[in-house]
């Protein structure tokens, strides 16, 4: 696609916005499921009579669920295809929002909880996914990344609808209304994904070509035929007859980048803010209500520089992101660490450093890590390669968020000193290995990065540009 990433997109391209917004609902129900318990813990407390760890298990199962999804989905994406799965992802999110409103057994309530975390786990392989198969690749970055702003969309809607059901509701069964009005938005989303088409690339995959064809010109393709041919040569066998395996030697390069950009992420200490926020700005000295209220701005503040990054991805590129963002965050991160560690903490400085901190991410990472691990992979194996990836990010945010209180509460300046040294880290993989994937299709992509000797002219062409 020839035209500048700056420029309005072409009318043909409707369906190509119109189907990531689509897809990108999933994010949005990732986000809002993923927060929405946060409104809840205190009923759900009372009205299953929880321990402390009963109560912490209850929030962790549906986190423990997304690790499950984003590891199982892999295979169902290629069979089902990513437009079916997205599909039966619906479905979940509607299942369990039902189910946990009307739950009267903790155990029914663990459940459909899980059920939802699935849900979240497999959203975040496959909309992303899908997103980045139909896309033009100077507008790939910026569609890609809509997903990950529904996500910051979902949590701040979370948020206010929680709010908005606790003062309009008794608090006896406001919790219910809190989980259950979820199944609104997934209901919509499934009647809306029969509206989009599949991916061409799992089509072609599938040799259904006539059906890819009738896909690309739908979406506005100039060069169908050429699109076509590119598509079924990157999907041909380079090892004369291997076996279509995540883990072999010519796919260890775009599993590192994965695994690299999966475990940053998380190792910036991102999930450890969001899910522990209030805690943190008590720790600097802030009353109750005032830590709240500080939360709601770190949440405010992650949506608008989301939102600033969508537009720069595609212009800056991945790369340049990254290194801002590591700059940024290693910095935030250290002067948060140097409070808590000062004889007198100026809680001040901690809130100053703590929104630096979330606004570097939501530039780089925030933005980033979905569109990377989109790209990075063969059109043989992105399924696989994509729940790897997502995999890596729910192990590692799972063992954060469950560790950092206990760090936190020997020494937290320790653990935001060891989150921004991770963020140095960071910055030299993007400065040493961290290819840039701006503006090339997905089939030039893969042969610049997995088998360049094999690449062709075109190809060639675009990894020394």
């Amino acid at each position: 696609m020839n035209y500048s990433p700056g420029a309005a997109p072409p009318r043909s391209h409707r369906v190509v916005i119109f189907s990531t917004i689509v897809a990108a609902l999933g994010g949005l129900l990732f986000g809002f499921d993923t927060a929405v318990i946060s409104g809840t813990t205190g009923a759900l407390e009372r009205e299953f009579e929880l321990s402390s760890n009963g109560l912490g298990f209850t929030v962790a199962i549906a986190l423990i669920g997304t690790v499950i999804g984003a590891l199982s989905v892999g295979k169902p994406a290629d069979w089902l295809g990513r437009k079916r799965s997205l599909m039966v992802i619906a479905v979940m999110y509607f299942i369990s929002a039902v189910g946990s409103a009307l739950a009267t057994v903790w155990g029914e309530f663990l459940v459909y909880r899980l059920i939802g975390g699935l849900a979240v786990g497999a959203a975040s392989v496959v909309a992303p996914m899908y997103i980045a198969e139909i896309s033009p690749a100077a507008m790939r970055g910026r569609l890609v990344a809509i997903n990950q702003l529904n996500v910051v969309g979902g949590i701040l809607l979370a948020f206010l609808s929680n709010y908005v059901i606790g003062l309009s509701i008794d608090d006896a069964t406001a919790w219910r209304w809190m989980l259950g009005i979820e199944a609104v938005p997934a209901a919509l989303f499934l009647a809306l994904l029969f509206l989009i088409p599949y991916s061409p690339r799992w089509l072609v995959k599938k040799g259904r070509t006539v059906e890819a064809h009738d896909v690309l010109v739908k979406m506005g393709e100039p060069n169908v035929e050429q699109e076509l041919a590119d598509i079924e040569r990157s999907l041909k066998d380079n090892d004369n007859g291997a076996s279509d395996r995540l883990f072999q030697r010519k796919y260890m390069f775009p599993i590192f980048c994965a695994w690299a950009i999966a475990m940053f992420n998380q190792l910036s200490g991102i999930n450890a803010l969001m899910y522990y926020a209030p805690r943190i700005f008590e720790s600097a000295g802030f009353s109750t209500e005032a830590s709240l209220l500080q939360a709601v701005l770190v949440g405010g503040t992650n949506f608008m520089f989301t939102v600033i990054a969508l537009f720069m991805i595609d212009k800056l590129g991945r790369r340049p992101l990254l290194f801002i963002g590591s700059i940024g965050t290693a910095a935030s991160l250290f002067l948060v660490s140097f409070q808590f560690m000062a004889e007198e903490i100026s809680g001040s400085l901690v809130l100053y450093g703590l929104l630096g901190f979330i606004a570097a991410f939501a530039i780089s990472q925030g933005a980033v890590i979905w569109v990377f691990i989109s790209e990075i992979f063969p059109n043989r194996v992105r399924a696989k390669g994509q729940a790897f990836g997502s995999f890596t990010h729910w192990f590692m945010a799972a063992a954060v968020s469950w560790l950092f209180p206990v760090f936190a509460d020997g020494n937290g300046g320790l653990v935001f000193i060891f989150f921004g040294l991770m963020m140095v880290l960071q910055f030299l993989f993007v400065w040493k290995i961290m290819p840039e994937t701006k503006g090339t299709s997905l089939e030039d992509l893969e042969y610049t990065l997995h088998v360049r000797d094999n690449a062709p002219d075109n190809a060639k062409t675009a990894a020394s540009a």
